[in-house]
C-alpha cells in the first residue's frame, strides 16, 4: 500500500504549514520591520535570515511532510527526524537569531535564570542526552508513541533541552560564553560519547523492542497522533508491515546505524569549525602581538 491512503491532511500536514509560516514572517517582522524598537538591535544579516528560513524549511520536511508520517510507520525514519530535529534544526536557530534578540530574551528574569540554570555545559549535556537515551527505552517510547499529549509534552521538552545543549557551543554573548577551544572540543567528544549506547541498544538488539512499530493495536494508537482517526477507521489496515519492505528487526537496526552516522557528520562539521574559530583566534593574537612589538608608541 502507497501512504496516500492517509489523504492529504495526515502527508503535509497544513496546519503545521501554516503555523510555520506565520513564525517565519514574525521572525523577520521583528528583525527587520521593528527592529528600532530595540536599543541593542543590529540589521539582521542575509546569512542569518537564509539559516533562519533553511531551519523552517527543514522542520516542516522533518515535522510536516510525509517524512512525519513515515516515522510513525517505520522506525529507520523516526530516527532521521530525531536527527534533524535535535542534533541540526537547533544549532542552525541558534546562529540565525541575531545576539540582540537573545539578549532581549535573557533580560526577561524568569528567562534568565532559567536559561543560567540550564546552559551550565556539564547539566546541559547531561539532560539532553539523557532525556534521548530514556526516550529510546521501550517502556518509555511506546507510552510516548501512543499518547497525544505525552508525545508534545515530551518532545517538546526535548528540543528545548536540545537548545540547551547547544547554547554553550555557539551563542555570541560574549559575556554569556562558558566554553572556548579544547573545552569546546571535549564537549562535542562527550555529547558523542554519551549519545552512543541508545544508538548501541538499538543497533545491536537481535528482537523488535517497540510495540508501536511491532503491535497492532500500539501502532493504530501512534498513528492517531499524526493521521484522523475517522480516516484510520475508514482504512482497512492492520500494521506497518503493509507499507514495509523490511523486517522490523533490520528496520531497528538501520535506525540506530543512520541515527550514528548522522550524529558523527554533524558532530565532525561541529569540530571543524571549532577548530577554524580556534585557529583564527589564534592567529588575531599573534598579529596583534606582532603590531604591539613593532609599534615604537607601544614602548615605554
Amino acid at each position: 500500500m502507497t501512504l496516500d491512503v492517509f489523504g492529504f491532511r495526515a502527508l503535509w500536514s497544513p496546519y503545521f504549514f501554516i503555523a510555520v509560516v506565520l513564525f517565519t514572517i514574525s521572525y523577520f517582522v521583528l528583525t527587520i520591520k521593528y527592529r528600532y524598537l530595540f536599543k541593542e538591535s543590529k540589521p539582521l544579516t542575509f546569512s542569518q535570515g537564509m539559516l533562519f528560513i533553511s531551519a523552517m524549511i527543514l522542520l516542516y520536511v522533518i515535522k510536516g511532510s510525509p517524512l512525519d508520517l513515515m516515522g510513525h510507520i517505520m522506525f529507520y525514519a523516526h530516527m532521521i527526524q530525531m536527527a534533524f530535529l535535535y542534533l541540526l534544526i537547533p544549532p542552525i536557530l541558534i546562529v540565525a537569531i541575531p545576539a540582540w534578540v537573545w539578549q532581549k530574551i535573557w533580560s526577561v528574569r524568569f528567562l534568565k535564570g532559567l536559561f543560567t540554570f540550564f546552559t551550565k555545559p556539564l547539566l546541559a549535556l547531561i539532560l539532553f542526552n539523557g532525556m534521548f537515551s530514556l526516550y529510546h527505552m521501550p517502556l518509555i517510547f511506546d507510552l510516548v508513541k501512543t499518547d497525544m499529549w505525552l508525545h508534545a509534552a515530551y518532545t517538546s521538552v526535548l528540543f528545548l533541552f536540545s537548545l540547551f545543549m547547544w547554547w554553550p557551543l555557539l551563542n555570541k554573548i560574549e559575556k554569556l560564553q562558558t566554553l572556548s577551544g579544547l573545552k569546546k572540543v571535549a564537549y562535542i567528544f562527550a555529547s558523542g560519547v554519551l549519545l552512543t549506547p541508545a544508538c548501541a541498544l538499538i543497533i545491536f538488539n537481535d528482537q523488535p523492542m517497540y510495540a508501536a512499530y511491532s503491535d497492532p493495536e500500539a501502532w493504530m494508537e501512534a498513528m492517531q497522533l499524526c493521521v484522523p482517526a475517522g480516516t484510520l477507521a475508514n482504512l482497512n489496515i492492520n500494521g506497518p508491515e503493509m507499507f514495509a519492505s523490511m523486517s522490523l528487526l533490520h528496520d531497528q537496526q538501520l535506525g540506530g546505524v543512520l541515527m550514528k552516522i548522522i550524529q558523527e557528520v554533524i558532530y565532525g562539521a561541529m569540530l571543524a569549525r571549532v577548530f577554524y574559530e580556534w585557529y583564527r583566534s589564534d592567529q588575531k593574537e599573534a598579529e596583534e602581538q606582532q603590531v604591539s612589538h613593532l609599534d615604537p608608541y607601544s614602548i615605554k
